[in-house]
């Protein structure tokens, strides 16, 4: 039983829903993935944690408590007893509904200040590696999504265009580049409507692999016009939201 405690506390917003969240406290593959190798957990009261650095140091601890999807709480010591003993440290995980996603508060109760001061940097970095993973697999389909954008913002037919764009991005669509600063799906519409009135025929297609990191996506691309020359290059970078929909995008003219 823990006595006096010297709490540590981080929040940090995931653009994630609180389920997918959840399910990397609780199923072991993907407790594994933001931990390393060897790691796992059994997500319920009474199970066996296990964490296992990939320079050999091992943390154990069993799960104190579940609410599914809001609430997971284990203990946390070192298998060779120190700094911290078994049973010698309490971590809570808490998940709230948020605008952009879910809120996670970790607070880690430790016995020992210094301890709990030398574990400040770890837990900004282990859960910002969780973050990085969940958007990696919440961005699985992200190659598709931005070539959709393309194609969308190339078709001339106005129907099957704004259909298109309904169903890749977000209804508050922030689009911005050296010609361009519009807020909103609407806009956006208007925006593309003037696009091919004005450079009928004109079209934008991804130009190599996508590059992703933290629900954001780099992908360059040129343009081509209607009778195949290319008229500019470029980059743009996309946003992506809690549901992998297009949130914003910001283009980089390169000539």
């Amino acid at each position: 039983m823990l006595g006096q405690t010297y709490p540590l506390e981080r929040t940090m917003v995931i653009p994630a829903r609180a389920e997918r969240t959840f399910s990397y406290f609780t199923d072991s593959g993907r407790w594994a993935s933001w931990w390393g190798a060897g790691s796992s957990i059994e997500g319920r009261p009474g199970g066996a944690m296990r964490i296992r650095h990939a320079n050999g140091v091992e943390m154990t601890g069993d799960v104190l408590e579940v609410v599914v999807p809001s609430r997971v709480v284990f203990t946390y010591g070192y298998a060779g007893g120190q700094p911290i003993p078994a049973g010698g440290s309490r971590v809570t995980i808490q998940l709230a509904a948020h605008p952009d996603g879910t809120l996670l508060t970790l607070r880690h109760e430790l016995a020992d200040e210094a301890i709990r001061n030398e574990h400040v940097q770890g837990w900004r970095f282990q859960l910002s590696v969780l973050a990085n993973v969940i958007a990696n697999d919440a961005a699985a389909d992200a190659e598709t999504t931005v070539d959709r954008w393309f194609a969308t913002w190339s078709e001339p037919d106005l129907a099957r265009r704004e259909r298109g764009l309904d169903e890749i991005a977000s209804r508050e669509l922030r689009f911005e580049d050296r010609f361009s600063r519009i807020a909103g799906i609407d806009e956006a519409r208007a925006h593309l409507a003037a696009v091919h009135r004005f450079m009928p025929g004109l079209r934008l297609e991804r130009h190599g692999p996508i590059r992703h990191c933290q629900w954001h996506v780099l992908a360059d691309w040129i343009a081509v016009a209607k009778e195949g020359q290319q008229r500019g290059r470029g980059t743009n970078l996309f946003v992506l939201d809690q549901d992998g929909r297009i949130a914003a995008v910001t283009g980089f003219w390169a000539g």
